[in-house]
């Protein structure tokens, strides 16, 4: 008997017996890793079925991981776990403490079968663009953070629309796919707005802003809540060449810029909160222990991860905006 066997009259889809067929293979040692299945055509004329019902078995078992197709030659098996149901493509831009908290929840929330690959774009939109079109009818899933790379919705048009989802940051052109997302300009200016009292202190707030990185809702909220409330402000790019004045307030959006301000701070004999506050964004344990704890605005990245796994599990199409907060700590 061949390695597909399809029987008529059971009630069972014959994709799904072509399935089950190469599943059992697998698991009995007749199929292994590295051979090759038996072709869409001769599959398709034993048992008298269309073209598109014997690809669409094949395609099952290639969005899973099982198989792969080399143009020309055919279908192979590149995996024997069979028990993975979904193949999860997961494109981010950077990888991050606070980017590892929601890989990790993700992970979790979906269980034990299904099959998540990273891959990291470091905003790059070449990278960006090659990644999404190396990978387009491989994967189960694709959930992309687009940062805030520009006509991301020209390389994502690409993918099929009912398997995408947008992480953390989306636009208008991003608007037909369901997304766990944050509302960047609201939730800066409302956290900041949490903490007046305490920033009244200071003469003047600082953005430490990379425009090739950072969302633009970031600086258009800082804007408006210094607008709003009259506070002089000023956005820089870098921190060379930077003299720390006493009745500084620093919003810092990189881990790495905090260390630095930490550090230069100390060499001035300048005392954090005292004489200079600091806010980052996005919190860690990290924020939590350094300096006695460094206050932040952020969302939940435990939950994002958790409520993105749940929608893909539940094929459930929303467009959720994740909650966010102003923790104080000692460093305002």
């Amino acid at each position: 008997m061949g390695i597909v066997s399809i029987k008529e009259n059971t009630g069972t889809p014959k994709y799904k017996q072509i399935i089950a067929s190469i599943e059992d293979a697998i698991i009995n040692g007749t199929l292994k890793k590295g051979d090759k299945l038996p072709s869409l055509n001769s599959v398709k004329n034993q048992y008298a079925l269309s073209r598109d019902t014997v690809l669409y078995a094949f395609n099952e078992l290639k969005i899973r991981g099982i198989v792969q197709s080399v143009v020309g030659k055919g279908y192979y098996v590149v995996s024997e776990d069979i028990g993975v149901s979904q193949k999860i493509f997961l494109l981010f831009d950077e990888l991050n403490s606070f980017k590892e908290d929601l890989y990790n929840s993700f992970l979790a929330a979906l269980g034990e079968n299904v099959q998540v690959d990273i891959f990291f774009h470091h905003f790059n939109p070449d990278v960006f663009n090659k990644l999404i079109h190396d990978n387009v009818g491989e994967y189960s899933h694709y959930v992309i953070m687009p940062a805030n790379l520009k006509d991301t919705e020209n390389f994502i048009n690409h993918l099929p629309a009912d398997k995408v989802y947008i992480l953390d940051q989306t636009h208008k052109g991003l608007s037909r796919y369901p997304s766990v997302h944050q509302n960047f300009k609201k939730n800066i200016y409302q956290g900041l707005t949490e903490g007046l009292s305490q920033i009244k202190k200071y003469n003047k707030i600082l953005l430490l802003f990379a425009d090739k990185k950072q969302p633009e809702g970031i600086k258009e909220g800082f804007e408006m809540f210094c607008s709003h409330h009259k506070f002089q402000f000023e956005i820089i790019n870098d921190l060379v060449g930077r003299v720390f004045s006493k009745d500084e307030l620093y919003m810092l959006l990189d881990d790495r810029d905090l260390i630095r301000v930490i550090k230069q701070l100390k060499e001035d004999h300048l005392k954090i909160a005292k004489d200079v506050g600091i806010i980052s964004v996005n919190d860690s344990l990290l924020k939590e222990i350094v300096e006695g704890g460094i206050t932040t605005i952020s969302t939940d990245f435990n939950l994002m991860g958790k409520r993105l796994a749940q929608m893909i599990l539940n094929n459930e199409f929303a467009q959720i905006e994740n909650p966010n907060n102003l923790i104080v700590r000692k460093s305002l």
